[in-house]
């Protein structure tokens, strides 16, 4: 691998990394955390949206977005020619 390719795969590695980070902290600090007195008066599953992004919200955004970080590596992985 080329030291331009290198440094393609890493600024690509980085980006999802940042833009998973940064979803992930949207969901679970600022749903759950900031939002929670606006997102109060909608009912989801007989309790509010604010609580439920706090206590099941925030977890399930992880969970599929460490589903969707293996498949785009994996993808990337293929693209550069770096996988297993």
């Amino acid at each position: 691998m080329s030291d331009k390719s290198r440094g393609a795969y890493w600024a690509a590695n980085i980006r999802i990394i940042t833009i998973s980070m940064v979803i992930w902290a949207l969901v679970s600090f600022g749903f759950a955390i900031i939002l929670r007195p606006l997102l109060s008066g909608i009912p989801v599953g007989g309790t509010d949206l604010g609580f439920w992004f706090a206590q099941q919200g925030s977890i399930l955004t992880f969970i599929v977005l460490i589903f969707y970080y293996t498949s785009y590596m994996n993808k990337l992985d293929k693209e550069f020619d770096v996988e297993e």
